[in-house]
């Protein structure tokens, strides 16, 4: 029987496109056989991967995320004073501005401290060493340690040590794990990094300059990595003016990913088609 892997990339908020892909399969009524994540793809991922469809997981993202997130991008680009909030614990630390432990509380709180063997679907979690600059993957032992590690992104998320080493944000190495998954017959990968934030011509400020510089980082080691190895359907969703923490764009957010989601639901129908006969 012909397995079906779905690779999930990072991109920050614009990883709320990956929530209207997974609707499709949902739809659909395909089961997928290995997930691969980074970053806000390795939280999709592991919500998805725990049993929740793709519906469930808007509607946590409704309740827990997007009502509040403005805070978190008030608080980055320093519109609003500072308030707390139930999942963000501030850092001074100069390796990050947010520590992240209380929003692994809320995945805690949600789907429960599972292992990598207790999800209904493998789950494969890619990580960068800060030191060594070598990717990091998790498939066995605690999912949520693993995905703290994942979500690491410098300057915004403090590192995570784990297993005596510092891990930080999947996308500093593979941004776009697809090759995690290349034991299965079809891959499918999702990139969401969408593309860069215009502001009328206007120089970016310090905090956008260091994203902006990520992001081209990031788009540059996928194509790279596309270069020698494709999977089998490869989706960029075309979401613009959407910065990394606009997770409150949500609805913008999904509306953009509609071309993509019909370009993913027709492949996805042919595909089944093609197993049939």
């Amino acid at each position: 029987m012909s397995t079906l892997g779905l690779a999930l990339g990072g991109g920050g908020a614009r990883g709320l496109a990956h929530i209207s892909m997974l609707e499709v399969f949902d739809e659909l009524g395909l089961s997928i056989d290995e997930i691969s994540g980074n970053s806000v793809g390795a939280i999709i991922g592991v919500l998805y991967a725990s049993g929740m469809k793709g519906a469930d997981i808007r509607e946590w993202v409704d309740e827990l995320i997007i009502t509040k997130s403005h805070v978190i991008h008030d608080l980055l680009h320093k519109k609003k004073a500072l308030r707390s909030i139930e999942f963000v614990d501030i850092s001074f630390q100069q390796s990050g501005l947010i520590k992240g432990e209380r929003f692994i509380q809320l995945l805690r709180e949600t789907i429960g401290d599972l292992s990598f063997d207790e999800l209904k679907i493998p789950l494969k979690i890619a990580t960068s060493d800060f030191w060594t600059a070598e990717q990091v993957v998790f498939d066995t032992g605690k999912v949520l340690p693993a995905v703290r590690a994942s979500m690491g992104l410098p300057g915004v998320f403090t590192p995570h040590e784990m297993d005596s080493r510092l891990l930080i944000d999947g996308g500093g190495v593979n941004p776009l794990p697809h090759d995690l998954l290349s034991n299965n017959d079809t891959v499918v990968a999702i990139d969401v990094m969408g593309f860069p934030v215009e502001h009328g011509g206007k120089p970016p400020g310090l905090f956008r300059s260091v994203m902006g510089m990520f992001d081209i980082m990031q788009n540059t080691i996928i194509e790279q990595r596309l270069l020698h190895a494709r999977p089998n359907l490869y989706i960029k969703p075309e979401i613009r003016g959407i910065d990394l923490l606009d997770f409150h764009m949500a609805n913008q957010i999904y509306e953009q990913a509609e071309p993509a989601v019909e370009e993913l639901r027709r492949w996805l129908i042919q595909w089944m088609e093609s197993l049939e006969s």
